[in-house]
């Protein structure tokens, strides 16, 4: 199999797919390897270490996309890459076409085959691909949200743990997957207050034994309303896999929280779970509506690529390894990472949501 790595185009983004030593396990496989030039600089990854595997280093996107059949991108397609995908590339990337119909239709046009990574399953129904940015995106957005507080960029001006003789910073997570758990876990961690919400009540006990300062609450549209009101830092974590995030806050509640506070929306890239959040991006990352600070960065975990990028690309390894036999298609958890296909969209989920 030819596999190309192209550098990725969106704002910011600093992740490359394969890291070297990953590209040198595909060639020992029997397969070339093709990297764009510069793609992995910002992950800390140069020409040199790739080539010194045996990865043939291309100068540009379009002799990388010309000389390979399957790619193996971080993030979902736009427009300057999209010119250089033909009808018989397999697109292996996040994809997210459940909140991005005209991506879904660009990619039909073409005619090739996308395999998302948030589709692709393991036996136990989880999605392997999915987690480890997760993890990273839930730390950040603790990070983040603390940073944005500060009355220099905009927030209240509350410091998120406190000191001995204050009252610490209210964080209210929806969502005890691993992204909200990961959220929940970093702000208890920094002394905050942290209610956590979910319509599974023994996620969020896991998390309440094992931190003092975490307190769960079963998912409601009471219990939100109510813990939205009081949040210093609201963060949305809510993952339905495949599909469109389900809107539990509305703007009549973003109105009800004090002004200064922050939300970040971590499910912004399936659509968000909160009503005023919009895509946004690491050069224009926030924007106030109502007097709340709105961070919506679709790629959060572009701000560490070298973390990202190694987590990323040990995780995809063996199913990269997968896609260069014949028998791929065979592979259930590959199947369910289909989206598109010979023009036409070949997964149920990704049909459902885009019909809402």
């Amino acid at each position: 199999m030819k596999i190309g790595v192209p550098k990725e185009t969106k704002v910011l983004e600093g992740r490359v797919a394969l890291i070297p030593e990953a590209c040198a396990a595909l060639i020992r496989q029997g397969n070339q390897v093709f990297i764009e030039t510069g793609a992995g600089e910002p992950s800390g990854y140069k020409d040199e270490q790739y080539s010194a595997h045996g990865v043939v280093v291309m100068p540009g996107a379009a002799e990388l996309y010309a000389a390979a059949c399957l790619i193996v991108k971080v993030k979902e397609p736009i427009e300057s890459d999209l010119s250089y995908l033909r009808q018989p590339h397999i697109l292996f990337c996040y994809l997210h076409l459940a909140a991005n119909l005209p991506l879904t239709r660009r990619l039909c046009e073409i005619g090739l085959t996308a395999i998302a990574f948030e589709t692709v399953t393991d036996e136990a129904g989880s999605l392997p691909l999915l987690k480890p940015m997760s993890e990273i995106a839930g730390i950040l957005s603790i990070q983040i949200g603390t940073h944005l507080l500060h009355q220099p960029q905009g927030g209240k001006g509350l410091m998120l743990g406190g000191l001995s003789m204050t009252e610490p910073g209210h964080v209210v997570v929806l969502g005890a997957g691993v992204a909200g758990s990961a959220a929940a876990k970093q702000a208890a961690a920094m002394g905050a207050r942290v209610t956590v919400i979910d319509r599974d009540e023994s996620r969020f006990s896991i998390l309440s034994q094992a931190h003092a300062n975490i307190s769960g609450e079963l998912s409601s549209e009471i219990s939100i309303a109510q813990a939205v009101n009081g949040a210093d830092l609201l963060v949305g974590a809510v993952l339905l896999p495949g599909l469109h995030a389900p809107r539990l806050v509305t703007e009549s509640q973003v109105k009800c929280m004090q002004p200064g506070s922050v939300i970040i929306d971590i499910s912004v890239d399936q659509g968000g779970c909160i009503e005023t959040i919009r895509a946004t991006d690491y050069q224009n990352p926030t924007y106030f509506k109502h007097n709340i600070l709105h961070f919506g960065v679709t790629n959060m975990p572009g701000a560490v690529p070298r973390t990202a990028s190694q987590a990323l690309s040990a995780v995809i390894l063996p199913y990269v390894q997968c896609l260069c036999g014949d028998n791929w298609q065979q592979h259930k958890s590959l199947q369910n990472g289909i989206n598109v296909r010979d023009g036409e969209i070949d997964n149920p989920l990704i049909i459902q949501a885009l019909k809402q």
